[in-house]
């Protein structure tokens, strides 16, 4: 699941921005200034940034400048956000290193439609309407899972939660955090509703004598594994 950062310091904006990305998939996280972000980045690199021109603490064109000039972050995909429109500040932000720019104000499925397009030709793996792992194939579109040459009955949670997993293999998620990107923000429910989950999702998955591919990890959470 690719994820996204936003570096935006006007907080309708990110919220509206946050909460169209995650009803796409993406994994989001906000942050509203430029120095705060920078510090950020040190620490993780997001699959693609969304970064505001005008920021406090540190510029979001001097911020691009930075990024560019580390080896670690010199091809992260960046969309700058600004409300300059004319041509030469245009030219200024893409010189700068961003790989494209949208204009405030903008509509929501036009900026849906440039994260895709940037993922399509930084990332295309994290635009695949399919994720293969072993014998295990998951269709995006279709909403459908075959493990071998038989299909796997999922309700929407299992299928979600299968999902995430599946786009980050090896990668061990905390019950907290799969709370958060799978059944979202907005909703409560106890931490133990994930181990429900993943039992009705390993049932499902595992009929026969076959390999689980869910790892526990005590004490930390659940990982999928992709060597099975």
């Amino acid at each position: 699941m690719p994820e996204i950062l936003i570096v935006e310091d006007e907080e309708p904006l990110s919220l509206l921005l946050r909460y169209n990305l995650e009803s796409e998939g993406y994994q989001v996280d906000v942050c509203a200034r430029g120095d705060e972000a920078e510090i950020l980045l040190q620490e993780k690199q997001p699959d693609l940034l969304l970064l505001d021109w005008m920021l406090p603490g540190l510029s979001g064109i001097e911020l691009c400048r930075r990024l560019r000039a580390r080896p670690e972050t010199e091809r992260m995909p960046i969309i700058m956000l600004t409300a300059r429109g004319e041509e030469s500040e245009r030219i200024r932000g893409l010189s700068t290193g961003a790989d494209d720019y949208v204009v405030k104000p903008f509509s929501v499925p036009e900026l849906m439609a440039r994260v895709r397009a940037v993922f399509r030709r930084a990332k295309p793996e994290a635009v695949s309407t399919q994720l293969k792992s072993g014998d295990i194939e998951l269709d995006r579109e279709t909403h459908r899972v075959k493990r071998g040459d038989k299909e796997v009955h999922l309700g929407p949670t299992e299928f979600r939660l299968l999902e995430f997993l599946m786009s980050s293999p090896g990668r061990v998620y905390s019950r907290e955090h799969l709370l958060d990107r799978v059944w979202g923000h907005d909703v409560y429910v106890d931490e133990r509703t994930v181990d429900v989950h993943v039992g009705r999702l390993r049932k499902a998955i595992n009929r026969g004598n076959v390999k689980d591919p869910i790892r526990t990890v005590r004490g930390a959470g659940y990982a999928f594994d992709d060597q099975f």
